[in-house]
Protein backbone atom coordinates (compact mmCIF):
# COMPACT_ATOMS: atom_id res chain seq x y z
CA UNK A 1 0.00 0.00 0.00
CA UNK A 2 1.32 3.21 -1.19
CA UNK A 3 1.18 5.90 1.65
CA UNK A 4 2.42 8.77 -1.12
CA UNK A 5 -0.28 7.82 -4.29
CA UNK A 6 -0.40 10.29 -5.99
CA UNK A 7 -3.63 11.40 -7.61
CA UNK A 8 -4.55 12.07 -11.50
CA UNK A 9 -6.28 15.31 -13.09
CA UNK A 10 -8.81 12.97 -14.45
CA UNK A 11 -9.27 11.11 -11.04
CA UNK A 12 -9.86 14.17 -8.59
CA UNK A 13 -12.18 15.48 -11.49
CA UNK A 14 -13.98 12.41 -10.95
CA UNK A 15 -14.02 12.53 -6.82
CA UNK A 16 -15.44 16.37 -7.48
CA UNK A 17 -18.63 14.48 -8.93
CA UNK A 18 -18.20 11.53 -6.91
CA UNK A 19 -22.09 11.48 -5.35
CA UNK A 20 -24.42 13.69 -4.34
CA UNK A 21 -23.93 15.48 -1.47
CA UNK A 22 -27.91 16.46 -0.93
CA UNK A 23 -28.17 13.24 0.53
CA UNK A 24 -26.82 14.44 4.02
CA UNK A 25 -30.57 14.42 4.65
CA UNK A 26 -31.49 11.18 3.01
CA UNK A 27 -28.80 9.61 4.83
CA UNK A 28 -28.90 10.85 8.05
CA UNK A 29 -31.87 13.21 9.06
CA UNK A 30 -30.96 16.62 10.07
CA UNK A 31 -32.39 16.66 13.58
CA UNK A 32 -29.97 15.54 16.72
CA UNK A 33 -31.64 13.32 19.86
CA UNK A 34 -29.80 13.75 23.16
CA UNK A 35 -26.36 15.21 23.27
CA UNK A 36 -24.69 11.63 24.01
CA UNK A 37 -22.94 12.27 26.92
CA UNK A 38 -23.30 9.04 27.67
CA UNK A 39 -20.46 7.92 25.67
CA UNK A 40 -18.09 8.45 28.69
CA UNK A 41 -19.61 4.68 29.65
CA UNK A 42 -17.89 3.13 26.85
CA UNK A 43 -14.20 0.78 27.80
CA UNK A 44 -10.58 1.98 27.02
CA UNK A 45 -8.67 0.49 24.03
CA UNK A 46 -6.06 -1.23 24.45
CA UNK A 47 -2.55 -0.48 22.05
CA UNK A 48 0.83 -0.57 22.10
CA UNK A 49 2.80 1.33 24.36
CA UNK A 50 4.64 4.48 23.49
CA UNK A 51 3.67 8.36 23.29
CA UNK A 52 0.97 9.89 21.92
CA UNK A 53 -0.69 10.12 18.30
CA UNK A 54 -2.39 12.79 17.27
CA UNK A 55 -4.91 12.16 14.43
CA UNK A 56 -7.73 14.30 12.93
CA UNK A 57 -11.09 13.18 12.50
CA UNK A 58 -13.56 15.29 9.93
CA UNK A 59 -17.54 14.98 11.03
CA UNK A 60 -19.92 16.23 9.34
CA UNK A 61 -22.79 16.61 12.07
CA UNK A 62 -24.04 19.82 13.20
CA UNK A 63 -26.52 20.25 16.14
CA UNK A 64 -27.54 17.79 18.62
CA UNK A 65 -26.06 15.00 16.40
CA UNK A 66 -22.95 16.93 16.27
CA UNK A 67 -22.95 16.96 20.18
CA UNK A 68 -23.21 13.34 20.19
CA UNK A 69 -20.12 13.22 17.28
CA UNK A 70 -18.20 14.99 19.73
CA UNK A 71 -18.88 13.29 22.71
CA UNK A 72 -17.74 10.03 21.01
CA UNK A 73 -14.31 11.91 20.05
CA UNK A 74 -13.85 13.10 23.71
CA UNK A 75 -15.08 9.55 25.33
CA UNK A 76 -12.06 8.07 23.36
CA UNK A 77 -9.86 11.03 24.13
CA UNK A 78 -10.34 10.32 27.84
CA UNK A 79 -10.59 6.17 27.84
CA UNK A 80 -6.88 5.94 27.37
CA UNK A 81 -3.60 7.89 26.57
CA UNK A 82 -1.86 6.41 22.91
CA UNK A 83 -3.99 8.17 20.79
CA UNK A 84 -5.52 11.83 20.43
CA UNK A 85 -8.34 12.71 18.18
CA UNK A 86 -9.00 16.26 17.12
CA UNK A 87 -12.40 16.49 16.06
CA UNK A 88 -12.92 19.15 12.76
CA UNK A 89 -16.53 19.81 11.91
CA UNK A 90 -16.82 19.86 7.70
CA UNK A 91 -20.75 20.81 6.92
CA UNK A 92 -22.89 18.63 5.38
CA UNK A 93 -21.70 15.41 3.79
CA UNK A 94 -21.37 16.92 0.35
CA UNK A 95 -19.42 19.75 1.72
CA UNK A 96 -17.37 17.06 3.89
CA UNK A 97 -16.63 14.82 0.74
CA UNK A 98 -15.91 18.54 -1.53
CA UNK A 99 -12.91 19.16 0.97
CA UNK A 100 -11.64 16.08 1.05
CA UNK A 101 -10.80 16.21 -2.73
CA UNK A 102 -9.39 19.60 -2.16
CA UNK A 103 -7.40 18.32 0.60
CA UNK A 104 -6.05 15.72 -1.71
CA UNK A 105 -5.41 18.42 -4.17
CA UNK A 106 -3.01 20.29 -1.86
CA UNK A 107 -2.22 17.48 0.35
CA UNK A 108 -3.74 18.52 3.77
CA UNK A 109 -5.54 15.37 4.19
CA UNK A 110 -7.06 14.10 7.68
CA UNK A 111 -6.65 10.88 8.95
CA UNK A 112 -10.39 9.26 9.46
CA UNK A 113 -13.27 11.06 7.81
CA UNK A 114 -16.82 10.30 7.97
CA UNK A 115 -18.26 9.53 4.38
CA UNK A 116 -21.75 9.06 3.64
CA UNK A 117 -23.53 6.15 1.46
CA UNK A 118 -23.19 8.21 -1.84
CA UNK A 119 -19.48 9.82 -1.54
CA UNK A 120 -17.70 6.59 -0.05
CA UNK A 121 -17.16 4.59 -3.14
CA UNK A 122 -16.04 7.05 -5.43
CA UNK A 123 -13.01 7.88 -2.86
CA UNK A 124 -12.73 4.09 -2.72
CA UNK A 125 -12.20 4.16 -6.46
CA UNK A 126 -9.71 6.78 -6.37
CA UNK A 127 -7.46 5.14 -3.73
CA UNK A 128 -8.46 7.64 -0.93
CA UNK A 129 -9.19 5.56 1.56
CA UNK A 130 -7.22 2.19 2.40
CA UNK A 131 -8.05 -1.04 3.09
CA UNK A 132 -9.01 -1.87 6.67
CA UNK A 133 -8.58 -5.56 7.44
CA UNK A 134 -5.05 -5.48 8.15
CA UNK A 135 -5.66 -2.55 10.48
CA UNK A 136 -8.56 -4.37 11.87
CA UNK A 137 -6.85 -7.38 12.79
CA UNK A 138 -4.19 -5.16 14.78
CA UNK A 139 -6.70 -3.68 16.93
CA UNK A 140 -8.64 -7.13 17.36
CA UNK A 141 -11.81 -5.65 15.67
CA UNK A 142 -14.07 -8.21 14.95
CA UNK A 143 -16.13 -7.61 11.80
CA UNK A 144 -18.23 -10.87 12.64
CA UNK A 145 -20.53 -8.56 15.27
CA UNK A 146 -21.44 -6.16 12.96
CA UNK A 147 -24.49 -5.73 11.60
CA UNK A 148 -24.17 -7.94 7.95
CA UNK A 149 -26.81 -5.98 5.78
CA UNK A 150 -25.05 -2.87 7.15
CA UNK A 151 -21.06 -3.95 6.74
CA UNK A 152 -21.29 -5.24 3.55
CA UNK A 153 -22.25 -2.55 1.86
CA UNK A 154 -18.46 -1.03 2.59
CA UNK A 155 -16.68 -4.12 1.10
CA UNK A 156 -14.80 -4.59 -2.24
CA UNK A 157 -13.42 -7.91 -3.63
CA UNK A 158 -13.88 -9.21 -0.02
CA UNK A 159 -11.92 -6.07 2.14
CA UNK A 160 -13.61 -3.74 4.17
CA UNK A 161 -12.77 -0.04 3.21
CA UNK A 162 -15.90 1.88 4.98
CA UNK A 163 -17.05 0.60 8.50
CA UNK A 164 -21.09 1.64 9.42
CA UNK A 165 -21.19 4.10 12.12
CA UNK A 166 -24.40 6.41 11.52
CA UNK A 167 -26.50 4.26 9.56
CA UNK A 168 -30.16 4.41 9.03
CA UNK A 169 -33.26 3.23 7.18
CA UNK A 170 -36.61 4.91 6.21
CA UNK A 171 -39.65 4.97 8.71
CA UNK A 172 -43.18 5.73 8.14
CA UNK A 173 -43.74 8.94 10.73
CA UNK A 174 -47.14 9.87 11.49
CA UNK A 175 -48.73 11.98 14.14
CA UNK A 176 -51.24 10.16 16.32
CA UNK A 177 -53.02 12.57 17.12
CA UNK A 178 -54.48 13.72 14.04
CA UNK A 179 -54.90 9.93 13.18
CA UNK A 180 -57.02 9.03 15.98
CA UNK A 181 -58.62 12.34 15.03
CA UNK A 182 -59.57 10.71 12.03
CA UNK A 183 -60.73 7.23 13.60
CA UNK A 184 -57.47 5.20 11.74
CA UNK A 185 -56.02 2.98 13.98
CA UNK A 186 -52.90 3.51 15.65
CA UNK A 187 -50.60 2.06 13.38
CA UNK A 188 -48.58 2.85 10.14
CA UNK A 189 -50.48 1.41 7.07
CA UNK A 190 -49.45 -2.00 5.97
CA UNK A 191 -49.96 -0.71 1.71
CA UNK A 192 -49.85 2.06 -0.15
CA UNK A 193 -53.07 1.27 -1.16
CA UNK A 194 -54.51 0.94 2.35
CA UNK A 195 -53.00 4.34 3.28
CA UNK A 196 -54.54 5.49 -0.39
CA UNK A 197 -57.91 5.23 1.29
CA UNK A 198 -57.10 6.91 5.00
CA UNK A 199 -55.38 9.59 3.40
CA UNK A 200 -58.64 12.00 2.30
CA UNK A 201 -59.34 11.34 5.94
CA UNK A 202 -56.35 13.26 7.31
CA UNK A 203 -56.59 16.38 4.88
CA UNK A 204 -58.08 19.49 5.94
CA UNK A 205 -60.14 21.24 3.27
CA UNK A 206 -58.94 24.55 3.61
CA UNK A 207 -55.46 23.37 2.58
CA UNK A 208 -53.85 24.30 5.66
CA UNK A 209 -52.77 20.16 6.03
CA UNK A 210 -51.83 17.35 4.02
CA UNK A 211 -51.84 13.67 4.55
CA UNK A 212 -48.20 13.46 3.37
CA UNK A 213 -44.99 15.13 2.71
CA UNK A 214 -42.77 14.08 -0.40
CA UNK A 215 -39.22 16.17 -0.02
CA UNK A 216 -39.08 18.95 -1.97
CA UNK A 217 -35.06 18.64 -3.33
CA UNK A 218 -33.37 16.01 -5.89
CA UNK A 219 -31.20 14.18 -3.07
CA UNK A 220 -33.95 12.93 -0.52
CA UNK A 221 -36.58 11.91 -2.58
CA UNK A 222 -34.42 9.81 -4.70
CA UNK A 223 -33.71 8.35 -1.57
CA UNK A 224 -37.25 7.40 -0.26
CA UNK A 225 -38.33 6.43 -3.68
CA UNK A 226 -35.98 3.68 -3.87
CA UNK A 227 -37.82 1.85 -1.12
CA UNK A 228 -41.18 2.67 -3.01
CA UNK A 229 -39.88 1.64 -6.59
CA UNK A 230 -38.87 -2.06 -4.84
CA UNK A 231 -42.23 -2.31 -3.15
CA UNK A 232 -43.89 -1.62 -6.55
CA UNK A 233 -41.41 -4.47 -8.07
CA UNK A 234 -39.37 -2.14 -9.99
CA UNK A 235 -35.35 -1.18 -9.70
CA UNK A 236 -33.39 1.86 -10.47
CA UNK A 237 -30.84 -0.66 -11.64
CA UNK A 238 -29.39 -3.63 -12.06
CA UNK A 239 -26.07 -4.75 -9.68
CA UNK A 240 -24.10 -4.18 -13.58
CA UNK A 241 -25.07 -1.10 -13.88
CA UNK A 242 -27.51 -1.42 -16.41
CA UNK A 243 -30.37 0.75 -15.97
CA UNK A 244 -34.01 0.02 -15.39
CA UNK A 245 -35.21 2.89 -14.83
CA UNK A 246 -37.62 2.56 -17.76
CA UNK A 247 -39.22 -0.63 -16.24
CA UNK A 248 -42.90 -0.97 -16.18
CA UNK A 249 -42.85 -1.28 -12.22
CA UNK A 250 -40.21 1.12 -12.10
CA UNK A 251 -42.88 3.69 -13.72
CA UNK A 252 -45.72 2.33 -12.00
CA UNK A 253 -44.18 3.80 -8.97
CA UNK A 254 -43.11 6.95 -10.31
CA UNK A 255 -46.79 7.20 -11.62
CA UNK A 256 -48.20 6.68 -7.92
CA UNK A 257 -45.86 9.30 -6.64
CA UNK A 258 -47.48 12.05 -9.06
CA UNK A 259 -51.03 10.87 -8.38
CA UNK A 260 -50.55 11.57 -4.73
CA UNK A 261 -50.03 15.18 -5.40
CA UNK A 262 -51.34 16.24 -8.78
CA UNK A 263 -54.29 13.74 -9.23
CA UNK A 264 -55.66 12.65 -6.04
CA UNK A 265 -53.79 16.04 -4.10
CA UNK A 266 -53.34 14.01 -0.65
CA UNK A 267 -49.84 14.76 -0.54
CA UNK A 268 -47.58 17.91 -0.90
CA UNK A 269 -44.35 18.67 -1.98
CA UNK A 270 -41.89 19.73 1.30
CA UNK A 271 -39.13 22.71 1.96
CA UNK A 272 -38.53 21.19 4.88
CA UNK A 273 -40.16 17.51 5.23
CA UNK A 274 -39.53 17.16 9.16
CA UNK A 275 -40.54 20.59 10.01
CA UNK A 276 -43.66 20.45 8.28
CA UNK A 277 -44.26 16.99 10.23
CA UNK A 278 -44.07 18.95 13.59
CA UNK A 279 -45.37 21.75 12.70
CA UNK A 280 -48.88 20.27 11.72
CA UNK A 281 -49.21 20.96 7.92
CA UNK A 282 -48.27 17.06 7.12
CA UNK A 283 -49.91 14.25 9.36
CA UNK A 284 -47.49 11.99 7.71
CA UNK A 285 -43.84 10.76 6.05
CA UNK A 286 -41.56 8.80 5.14
CA UNK A 287 -37.58 9.93 7.26
CA UNK A 288 -34.78 8.77 8.07
CA UNK A 289 -34.63 6.83 11.84
CA UNK A 290 -31.52 9.02 12.38
CA UNK A 291 -34.12 11.80 12.73
CA UNK A 292 -35.93 10.37 15.24
CA UNK A 293 -35.20 11.55 18.48
CA UNK A 294 -34.84 15.06 17.44
CA UNK A 295 -38.44 14.93 15.82
CA UNK A 296 -39.87 13.64 19.07
CA UNK A 297 -38.33 15.82 20.98
CA UNK A 298 -39.76 18.66 19.37
CA UNK A 299 -42.98 17.41 18.26
CA UNK A 300 -46.29 18.42 20.65
CA UNK A 301 -48.05 15.51 19.64
CA UNK A 302 -47.21 11.46 20.22
CA UNK A 303 -45.41 10.60 17.13
CA UNK A 304 -45.93 7.21 16.00
CA UNK A 305 -43.28 5.67 13.74
CA UNK A 306 -43.85 1.96 11.78
CA UNK A 307 -42.19 -0.19 8.78
CA UNK A 308 -42.57 1.58 5.35
CA UNK A 309 -45.71 0.30 3.53
CA UNK A 310 -45.93 -2.87 1.00
CA UNK A 311 -47.26 -3.18 -2.30
CA UNK A 312 -46.38 -5.47 -4.58
CA UNK A 313 -43.31 -5.91 -2.49
CA UNK A 314 -41.82 -4.85 0.60
CA UNK A 315 -38.74 -2.66 -0.01
CA UNK A 316 -36.66 -0.50 2.06
CA UNK A 317 -33.11 0.96 1.85
CA UNK A 318 -29.98 1.21 4.01
CA UNK A 319 -28.79 5.10 4.23
CA UNK A 320 -26.39 6.83 6.34
CA UNK A 321 -22.42 7.03 6.93
CA UNK A 322 -19.51 5.43 7.61
CA UNK A 323 -15.66 5.45 9.24
CA UNK A 324 -12.95 5.16 6.92
CA UNK A 325 -8.94 6.01 6.70
CA UNK A 326 -6.86 7.96 4.58
CA UNK A 327 -4.83 6.30 2.34
CA UNK A 328 -1.85 8.91 2.77
CA UNK A 329 -1.84 8.93 6.17
CA UNK A 330 1.26 7.70 7.89
CA UNK A 331 1.00 3.88 9.23
CA UNK A 332 1.55 4.68 12.85
CA UNK A 333 -1.80 7.51 12.12
CA UNK A 334 -3.41 4.99 10.33
CA UNK A 335 -3.40 2.47 13.02
CA UNK A 336 -4.57 5.28 15.17
CA UNK A 337 -7.48 6.05 12.94
CA UNK A 338 -8.38 2.61 13.25
CA UNK A 339 -8.55 2.36 17.30
CA UNK A 340 -10.75 5.53 17.10
CA UNK A 341 -13.61 3.45 14.47
CA UNK A 342 -12.80 0.42 16.78
CA UNK A 343 -14.13 2.19 20.09
CA UNK A 344 -16.52 4.82 17.91
CA UNK A 345 -18.38 1.68 16.89
CA UNK A 346 -17.86 -1.19 19.82
CA UNK A 347 -21.14 -2.55 21.51
CA UNK A 348 -20.84 -0.08 24.34
CA UNK A 349 -20.06 2.81 21.72
CA UNK A 350 -22.91 1.66 19.25
CA UNK A 351 -25.37 1.58 21.85
CA UNK A 352 -24.53 5.48 23.57
CA UNK A 353 -24.73 6.66 19.82
CA UNK A 354 -28.08 5.17 19.21
CA UNK A 355 -29.69 6.05 22.23
CA UNK A 356 -28.67 9.45 21.71
CA UNK A 357 -29.57 9.91 17.96
CA UNK A 358 -31.85 7.29 16.61
CA UNK A 359 -29.67 5.72 14.53
CA UNK A 360 -29.61 1.95 14.06
CA UNK A 361 -26.92 0.22 16.42
CA UNK A 362 -24.65 -1.20 14.16
CA UNK A 363 -23.16 -4.36 16.02
CA UNK A 364 -25.44 -7.41 16.63
CA UNK A 365 -23.99 -7.76 20.16
CA UNK A 366 -25.26 -4.45 21.25
CA UNK A 367 -29.20 -5.16 20.92
CA UNK A 368 -28.61 -8.01 23.91
CA UNK A 369 -26.87 -5.11 26.40
CA UNK A 370 -29.62 -4.38 29.24
CA UNK A 371 -28.97 -1.17 28.80
CA UNK A 372 -30.56 -1.29 24.84
CA UNK A 373 -32.66 -3.73 26.04
CA UNK A 374 -34.62 -1.46 29.13
CA UNK A 375 -34.22 1.75 26.26
CA UNK A 376 -35.94 -0.25 23.77
CA UNK A 377 -38.96 -1.24 26.19
CA UNK A 378 -38.99 2.60 27.24
CA UNK A 379 -38.65 3.77 23.65
CA UNK A 380 -40.26 1.12 21.47
CA UNK A 381 -40.14 3.87 18.40
CA UNK A 382 -36.57 3.09 18.81
CA UNK A 383 -36.59 -0.07 18.05
CA UNK A 384 -38.80 -0.36 14.88
CA UNK A 385 -35.76 0.46 12.95
CA UNK A 386 -33.99 -1.96 14.66
CA UNK A 387 -36.64 -4.71 13.68
CA UNK A 388 -36.89 -3.94 9.99
CA UNK A 389 -33.22 -3.90 9.45
CA UNK A 390 -33.45 -7.58 8.42
CA UNK A 391 -36.16 -6.39 5.51
CA UNK A 392 -33.86 -3.56 4.45
CA UNK A 393 -30.85 -4.07 1.79
CA UNK A 394 -28.47 -2.19 0.20
CA UNK A 395 -29.29 0.71 -2.58
CA UNK A 396 -29.18 0.14 -6.33
CA UNK A 397 -26.05 1.29 -8.46
CA UNK A 398 -27.76 3.89 -10.12
CA UNK A 399 -28.17 5.76 -6.79
CA UNK A 400 -24.83 5.40 -4.58
CA UNK A 401 -21.97 4.20 -7.64
CA UNK A 402 -22.70 6.60 -10.27
CA UNK A 403 -21.74 9.94 -9.93
CA UNK A 404 -24.82 12.59 -9.44
CA UNK A 405 -26.71 9.32 -9.75
CA UNK A 406 -28.88 10.42 -6.61
CA UNK A 407 -29.81 13.82 -7.95
CA UNK A 408 -30.01 12.91 -12.01
CA UNK A 409 -33.33 10.85 -10.38
CA UNK A 410 -33.99 13.04 -7.98
CA UNK A 411 -34.40 15.92 -10.40
CA UNK A 412 -36.43 13.39 -12.55
CA UNK A 413 -38.72 12.65 -9.71
CA UNK A 414 -38.87 16.79 -9.80
CA UNK A 415 -39.90 16.92 -13.14
CA UNK A 416 -42.53 13.91 -12.83
CA UNK A 417 -44.45 15.52 -9.75
CA UNK A 418 -43.57 19.25 -10.53
CA UNK A 419 -44.09 19.78 -13.66
CA UNK A 420 -46.81 17.03 -14.37
CA UNK A 421 -44.70 15.33 -17.20
CA UNK A 422 -45.31 12.14 -18.27
CA UNK A 423 -43.14 9.17 -16.11
CA UNK A 424 -42.19 7.13 -19.06
CA UNK A 425 -41.09 10.13 -20.85
CA UNK A 426 -38.52 11.49 -17.53
CA UNK A 427 -36.92 8.51 -16.90
CA UNK A 428 -36.51 7.58 -19.97
CA UNK A 429 -33.98 10.54 -20.00
CA UNK A 430 -33.10 9.51 -16.88
CA UNK A 431 -31.93 6.37 -17.96
CA UNK A 432 -30.01 7.37 -20.72
CA UNK A 433 -28.39 9.50 -18.41
CA UNK A 434 -27.66 7.45 -15.73
CA UNK A 435 -25.84 4.99 -18.29
CA UNK A 436 -23.60 7.77 -19.53
CA UNK A 437 -22.69 8.51 -16.64
CA UNK A 438 -21.96 4.79 -15.26
CA UNK A 439 -19.28 4.56 -18.34
CA UNK A 440 -16.19 6.54 -16.55
CA UNK A 441 -16.77 4.28 -13.41
CA UNK A 442 -17.24 1.03 -15.23
CA UNK A 443 -13.74 2.43 -16.53
CA UNK A 444 -12.39 2.90 -13.14
CA UNK A 445 -13.98 -0.05 -11.80
CA UNK A 446 -11.70 -2.16 -14.42
CA UNK A 447 -9.03 -0.62 -13.71
CA UNK A 448 -9.45 -1.17 -9.93
CA UNK A 449 -10.51 -4.25 -9.77
CA UNK A 450 -9.75 -5.93 -12.80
Amino acid sequence: MSMKRTFTRRELLRLMVAGSGAAVLAACGTQGGQTGTQATQAPAVVGQPGSKVKITYWGSFSGNLGEAEQAMVKAFNEAQDEVEVEYQFQGSYEETAQKFTAALQANTTPDVILLSDVWWFGFYLAGAITALDDLARQVNLDFNDYEPVLLNEGVRKGVHYWIPFARSTPLFYYNKDIWAEAGLPDRAPETWAEFSEWAPKLVKSDGSRSAFGHPNGASYIAWLFQGVVWQFGGQYSQPDFTMTMTDPNTLRAAQFYQDTVVKNKWAILSPNLNQDFIGGAIASMMASTGSLAGIQANATFPVGVGFLPQETNFGCPTGGAGLAVVSRAPAEKQLAAMKYIAFATNPTSAGVWSRSTGYMPVRISTKQTPEMIEFFKQNPNFKTAVDQLPKTRAQDAARVFVRNGDQIIGKGLERIIVNGEAPSAVFADVNNELTEGARPILEDLKAREG
